[in-house]
């Protein structure tokens, strides 16, 4: 408790002792406990799950999102590892939707450059564009590490190697091409 008597403060989340990857678990012969959900009684014959409009959206700037296609990568990646059913489709749609939207925001800083003009006094600023490219890279930095701790967790088999979020820079080089 604080001095002026506000519970503030307190652990920090995220602290504390870091558990093993499941794979680590396994190969050391210790014990591990993995999330086992039942079977569903129907399976359909689909990959991915329909996406859903708001990553399909026509852009105001002529810009074409990627969102769809970083959804689409980031589920097949996770049905591989068989972790599909562990991460929320939400967050995945989050994950999207902020790396297209840095895409966006770092394809108008290279068009229209890092520095603005402030709409009063006229003197340079900088671009509101670069701060909202750092805050959605952390935004989808937070929501990567959400998906990977997840797959980490409950992954029996290797879930290293290439991922959707090493191709970040493919996407921002190919809707520079696109526009």
């Amino acid at each position: 408790m604080a001095k002026d008597g506000t519970m503030r403060g307190g652990a920090r989340v995220g602290s504390g002792r870091k558990s093993k990857a499941l794979t680590e678990k396994i190969g050391s012969g210790l014990a591990a406990s993995v999330i086992e959900l039942p079977e569903p009684e129907e399976i359909s014959g689909e990959d991915v799950p329909p996406v859903k409009e708001f990553l399909k959206a026509a852009q105001k700037s002529g810009i074409d999102l990627c969102a769809e296609d970083v959804f689409k990568s980031t589920f097949l990646w996770l049905k591989e590892r068989g972790c599909d059913r562990l991460v929320n489709t939400q967050l995945i749609e989050q994950y999207a939707m902020s790396v297209s939207r840095w895409v966006q925001c770092e394809t108008c800083i290279s068009e229209y450059g890092f520095l603005a003009k402030h709409p009063t006094t006229g003197a340079a600023i900088t671009s509101p564009y670069v701060t909202m490219s750092q805050n959605y890279l952390k935004q989808v930095n937070q929501c990567w590490y959400q998906i990977y701790q997840i797959v980490k967790e409950n992954c029996s088999v290797e879930y290293g190697g290439a991922n959707p979020h090493d191709d970040l820079m493919e996407h921002l080089l190919s809707a520079r091409k696109r526009s």
